[in-house]
């Protein structure tokens, strides 16, 4: 993005958007970047309160309401268009995103993900790592593809797994990491810092590593 223009953010959730209030909280005092709508499947998320509390537009569009995965990315892609996003946050989006989607939204679309991809892609993440006893678990955000998880990566941020570590701490713990670098991730993409070639993620002009940024708290 250049200095003049706004990027203009458009933010999907399925929860709480604990992830979204860190965005919202980080650009309050960002002069070229908004969230200008919150997008949810779920009518119930607690994340379309925030968005409220912020000011900022919200949608619900339930996807038990289209025939299949293809018509919901379709009437999702409609209205985040009305929106003219230049860079759309998935933040908690329990949803798997057909090709169509990703490539309507290509070099735009930013997720986070629990865990150190390319390790431990989908779910449960946090037992997964327990049970196989890693010594270092964390985040990581990073570009969506068409292939699950599988993006290049922009950040992550690393934390140490105790032994006594139960999923549900390790859960609280990767939380924090994914507050700091999710907000960071997108501001840099707001600055014009970050963006995706066909060579992978480059931040400032030079391209990141597998990966991506090794964030320290």
């Amino acid at each position: 993005m250049t200095d003049s223009k706004t990027c203009n953010i458009v933010v999907l959730i399925s929860g709480s958007g604990s992830n979204l209030q860190a965005i919202i909280d980080d650009l309050a005092d960002h002069p070229n970047a908004r969230i200008s709508a919150v997008i949810s499947n779920r009518a119930d998320a607690y994340g379309l309160v925030r968005a409220e509390q912020a000011g900022i537009a919200q949608h619900v569009l339930n996807h038990k309401d289209f025939a299949d995965r293809l018509a919901f990315d379709s009437a999702l892609i409609e209205v985040i268009d009305q929106h003219q996003p230049d860079l759309v946050v998935l933040a908690g989006f329990m949803r798997i995103l057909t090709p169509e989607f990703t490539r309507h939204y290509a070099q735009r679309l930013l997720n986070i993900h629990p865990s150190l991809l390319p390790k431990y892609k989908g779910l449960d993440t946090h037992q997964r790592a327990i049970a196989a006893g890693d010594k270092e678990h964390g985040c990581s955000v990073h570009f969506v593809t068409e292939e699950l998880d599988g993006g290049p990566v922009v950040i992550q941020a690393v934390l140490q797994i105790n032994p006594d570590d139960t999923p549900d701490q390790l859960a609280r713990r990767v939380h924090t990491l994914e507050h700091q670098i999710y907000p960071l991730a997108v501001r840099w993409f707001a600055d014009g810092r970050l963006h995706l070639s066909q060579q992978g993620a480059v931040l400032d002009e030079q391209p990141l590593a597998s990966n991506g940024f090794q964030f320290k708290s």
